[in-house]
Order: structure tokens, then sequence, then C-alpha cells
């Protein structure tokens, strides 16, 4: 028996929770080959990244997909791409974690339709889709349809698991985006509370689950949660998600079974605040989050994955991956942490922060519900609108210098890392990627029987166009060969398609005399110009990580220009006409899903076969190599995360427009 401090029995140790690890690019086959070196050093849950035309219903070789297929996440096509995905993991033994929203019940009747093939009991599947649309339409931007049809879709999922897949959790509530896109502790508490309660509601009201049922329903619902590096905040925040959470679902719901009222959530730390200067920096950060959603018993999260130290200047390689898999078994395994009971238990401080944060919490909720919840919130632009103002305060505090990162605004004198140097320092996914996968998928057609896809997907249509759950369907079209693109293009023919706003408004701020500088250089360009300067802001591909591109266009309104930005998931055709047509004097392009060589590109080939001379800034996580290759290709400036002082980009804005407005 181990013993404690004097000799005595040590405490009973509780088990730890699931060690993940997000991954996922390039090619199913490469993939699988991470997950099984991954679980051989101690990863006890795959989390399972898809690249973004799976994330978004299409093929690989869609117009939309162009540069964009493997970089952030596996490509999964059709039942094929799955197989190998999972080859040789038996998945009634696995615990799977798949990011996957807007598509997620493609995704899950692929996993299922492939776990039939292994043999594998269904009520022994055990896992989570995140299967959060509503977050999407405010923060990561994969959603496909309109706000209704995607609730339609969760409900689906829902309905369906707590029968077929009774261990699986159907969605995995996401407040980790919301903090990503700029949400305070109360915002997250709020927005993501909101969205279940909407999920909730939705489920309830369908019929497909019986009354005398729903509290079962409600013990499947998971979240999934950020933490940044305030960590008596964030410890407090998630004390706040407990308490909240029991409250809505006892008093809500009447759900009372105290087991089924557990606020259940996993977590991925904060990848906002990884910086590319001093990146070796990211390590204390990551771990002092990671303290965050671990160190509070009652609070303590049920899986961890933590980002690595380098995701600031491109994808991880699996050495970067083990050492933050590392992080988390020192702390299970060398540590005392699990031996204890809830070390804030009685502490008047934490209790005073979580009452506080709990309190302002149900007066945003209470906002939100008089608005008509949460998808009112959304078509509104209200939740919007709010985690825009909230980013560019954070942003404005830390050009101010009020909040401090270090290495960033303070303490920037440094040595040369030796870990962020040399060939190899960085994963990047081979540009032979998307070729060979647009050459399985054209094979894949030609080999199955397309007689039996078109019936599959014709039941398809029919189930969403009739109002029946689509699960069972989806797997008959996932068995029958039928692939992501063509079950995207079915249910887009029945639900539509969908612009969220963008909650960049109008209105000029007018509170910041830091920017009367630029707002004269503006001014006087305009005058020169003739014309009110214009900048285009524009984001290529289905990157729909819009809040760089959202806090550039907020900067340049308030220090004057005529703004255009028209949000996410646009093609390059679509930009160089939105610059011809509004006679734009500056193109801003945003692109962190690594595609930007392909997507510039062909930006710049289309500029000038259409005639337009303009100035075209880039802003992205874009290796210095890259950046090269991009000024060679006519782009007058690459700004990355190191560049934090938006003003000035700015002021790089205007005199390049000065220049071209003297060339001319």
């Amino acid at each position: 028996m181990a013993k404690d401090v004097g000799g005595k029995p040590a405490p009973k140790q509780d088990q730890p929770w699931i060690f993940r690890t997000y991954a996922g690019h390039s090619t199913a086959s490469a993939s699988n080959e991470l997950y099984r070196t991954n679980l051989a050093r101690g990863q006890t849950g795959l989390s399972v990244a898809f690249d973004l035309p799976t994330q978004t219903g299409y093929d690989s070789d869609h117009v939309l997909a162009k540069g964009e297929v493997g970089k952030v996440g596996v490509p999964i096509s059709h039942i094929g791409d799955m197989r190998d995905l999972f080859h040789d993991l038996p998945l009634d033994q696995m615990n799977t974690s798949m990011t996957i929203n807007a598509t997620a019940a493609w995704l899950l009747a692929l996993y299922i339709a492939v776990a039939d093939e292994q043999g594998a009991d269904r009520a022994k599947l055990q896992g989570t889709v995140q299967n959060d649309i509503i977050k999407e339409y405010l923060s990561r931007g994969t959603y496909v349809f309109p706000p209704e049809p995607s609730m339609r879709l969760i409900t689906d999922i829902v309905s369906y698991t707590y029968t077929q897949v009774p261990k699986w959790n159907p969605t995995n509530v996401c407040s980790y985006h919301l903090q990503e896109a700029g949400a305070t502790p109360v915002q997250e508490l709020a927005f993501a509370l909101a969205n279940a309660i909407a999920l909730l509601d939705h489920v309830k009201a369908s019929g497909q689950v019986p009354p005398s049922e729903f509290p079962q329903v409600v013990g499947r619902i998971s979240f999934f949660v950020n933490a940044g590096v305030r960590f008596i905040t964030e410890i407090a925040k998630m004390r706040a998600f407990v308490d909240l959470w029991d409250e809505i679902c006892r008093e809500r719901y009447g759900v009372t079974d105290e087991k089924l009222r557990r606020f259940r959530y996993g977590v991925q730390v904060n990848s906002l605040g990884l910086t590319e200067q001093q990146p070796e920096n990211n390590v204390y950060r990551i771990l002092i989050e990671m303290l965050a959603v671990t160190l509070s018993k009652k609070a303590r999260a049920r899986a961890v994955q933590l980002p690595a130290w380098n995701e600031a200047l491109g994808l991880p390689r699996p050495w970067d991956q083990q050492w933050s898999l590392r992080a988390q078994q020192i702390l299970a395994y060398e540590t005392d942490l699990l031996q204890y009971q809830d070390i804030f238990d009685g502490s008047h401080v934490m209790d005073a922060k979580v009452e506080a944060l709990k309190a302002e919490a149900r007066e945003e909720l209470k906002r939100i519900e008089d608005m008509g919840g949460a998808i009112a919130a959304i078509e509104t632009a209200y939740m919007k609108e709010q985690l825009v103002a909230s980013n560019s305060a954070r942003l404005a505090a830390i050009e101010a210098g009020e909040q401090k990162v270090i290495g960033v605004n303070a303490f920037v004198e440094t040595a040369p890392s030796p870990l962020a140097t040399g060939e190899g320092s960085i994963l990047t996914v081979s540009h032979d990627v998307e070729e060979h996968q647009i050459a399985r998928l054209k094979e894949w057609r030609r080999m199955r029987d397309n007689e039996a896809v078109e019936a599959a997907l014709a039941e398809l249509r029919r189930a969403a166009k009739e109002g029946r759950n689509i699960m069972e369907p989806s797997i008959a079209c996932a068995k029958a060969g039928v692939t992501t693109g063509e079950w995207g293009t079915a249910l887009r023919s029945i639900f539509g398609e969908y612009r969220a706003p963008t909650g960049v408004s109008r209105a000029v701020r007018n509170d910041a005399p830091e920017l009367d500088h630029v707002r004269g250089m503006v001014d006087a360009v305009s005058k020169k110009l003739g014309r009110r300067l214009k900048f285009l802001v524009g984001k290529p591909g289905l990157d729909g990580h819009s809040n760089g591109a959202e806090q550039i266009a907020v900067r340049a309104r308030d220090c004057g220009m005529d703004v255009v930005y028209d949000g996410i998931r646009l093609t390059p055709a679509e930009i160089v006409e939105a610059a011809r047509e509004g006679r734009v004097h500056v193109l801003g392009l945003s692109i962190l899903s690594g595609s930007h060589i392909p997507l510039v590109t062909e930006v710049m080939a289309r500029l000038k076969g259409e005639g337009i001379n303009i100035p075209v800034v880039v802003g992205g996580i874009i290796p210095q190599d890259d950046a090269e290759k991009l000024r060679a290709a006519g782009v007058a400036a690459v700004y990355t995360p190191k560049d934090f002082q938006i003003t000035d980009i700015m002021a790089d804005v205007v005199q390049l427009v000065d220049a071209d407005a003297d060339a001319a």
C-alpha cells in the first residue's frame, strides 16, 4: 500500500481523466498511424480532427476545397476513408471524440457503418460528436444549413443515439470556440448554456423522445470547454458551470436524478493565447491552463486534450504532441492531486468569485431568453456582435500594454529558440496530398454501385423532406458508398444554405483617440484618391476562423476607411469579382488553415487577368519561407500572429494605397 507523509496510508486515488490529443491530417492512413502511435504512448482516447471540406460537406474535388484538403485535419470522403482511419482499432473498445458539427450526422453514420463492418455491438460504442452547430454561427464558421434545419440535425442525432448508441455523447455543447472568438468568462457561461437550452428545448418539442425518458437524454449532454491562463477565474468559471447546469436541469427540465444533472465536460485549453514570439513560453501557459480544469475535483474535466507549444507556428509534430501528453501524465500519476477531495471547498475567495460569475451569467441568460432564445440571438447578430466587441477590447488592451503578454508586449528581449528553428521544426502537409485524395475519390466513384448510391440518396432526401430522423438513411448512404459531398448536396437541396451575420456593425468607434493619426492619414489619401479609401477584407476557401478578419475590418472602419467584408467561405473568383465591382483600393486576405499558397496565388493570378492592380496584404499562420513565396508572387505585405499592433497594420495599408496612388 502506498504511504503518505509520516508513514500513514495514502488516500484512495481517483481515476484520471481521459488523455486525448487532437490530431488528424493529410490522409486517413497517415492519421491512423499517428493515432496508433499516440495510443502506444499512453493516450487513452482518440480525438479526431477533420479537414475543412469534410467539416462543411464538400468532396475533396469541389472548387471550394482547393488548397484545403488534409490541412487542418483528415479528409474523409466516404466509408473507405473511414475504414482506413480506424484500421486495426477496435471501435467497441475505443473512446472516440470527433470534432464535427454541420456534418456530424454523416460522420457518425460512417463511424457506425465501420463499426458494423467490424462486428461491433452499437450499444458498446463510446465517444462524442461535437454536434454543436449553434456555436459555428458565432465562432468557427463550419455551419452549412440555416439555424432551424441545423437544430433538426442535432435533434435527430440526440434522439437516435440515446436508444441505439446509448453510451455515446450525441452533442458536445462547445464554449471552447466562443472563448477563442473573444468571449469573456460570463459570455462563455451564458452563451454555451443558452445553446444547450435551445438544443434540449428542440429535442423536447420534436416528440422523438417520450417525456418519461427525457431525463436520460439530458444526462447524455456533454460540454467542451476552454480554459485560459487566468486560472483562478477559470476554476471559478468551471465551478459556476457545474452549479448553473445543475440548476437548469433541475428547474427547467425537472431532472431529479443527481447523476443525470452532472456537468460532464471535456476540455482543450486555450489556443488563442499561444504566441508566435518566444513560443517556448507556451509550455507554461498550457500547464497553468490545464491546472484550471483539474485542480477542483467537483469541476474536474472528464477528458483533457492540450495544444502543442508550437501551434502558433504551424502543425505540431508527433514529438510535440507527446510533450503535451506527458504533461497530463505527470500531473495524474506523479503528483498527489487525485488523492484528495476538492481543495477549494470552503474558500471564501473562490465562493465569492463563483457567485459573482453565476449572477452575471444568469442576467445574460435572461437577456437572451427575452430575445427568444439562442437562435433568435444569432439571427439578430446579438451574440456575434458581443463576441466581436469583447475580442476588440481584449486586443486593444494588449496593444496598449494594459494586458501583459510575456514575449509579446513585455520582456520581449530573447535569445533565439533552438526548439523553433531549423528544418522540420513544424509539420508540413505535402502538396501531393490533395492530388492523391482526389484521385482516390474519383476511383471510388468509378468502382462503386452507382444505382445503390442514387437509391440511398433518394431515401435520404425523402427522410429530410418528410421530417423523419435522418440517421438510419445516412448510415444506409454510408454503406452504399455515398460521398461526403453527395450527402451534403442532398441535404442542401432540402434545407438550403445560410450565411451568418458577420458581427461587424456599421457603427464607428469614436472613443479611440489613439487612432487619430491613422484617421488623418486615411483622410489625406482619400482626398488624393477623390473618394474614401476602400478596403476589401476577404476570406477565401473554407477557413471559418473569422476572428482576425473581423478585427481587421472593425479597426479599418474605425480608422475611417470604407470597408467591405462579406464573411467567410468565398472562392478566389468571388473575391476578385467583389474587388472589381466595388472598385476597392486595397485587398486583405485572411487565411489560417494553411492553404495560403494556393489560394493567394490564385487570387493574384485572377487580379492580373482582370487588369486589377491594387496592393494585396495577407494575414495568417504563415511560415517565413511561405511569406517569401507570397511576396515573390506580388503580395505587398504578410502579417502573422506576432504582428499584434493592428493600428500599425492599418497605417501600413494606408501607406501602400498612398504609394500606389502616386505610382498611378
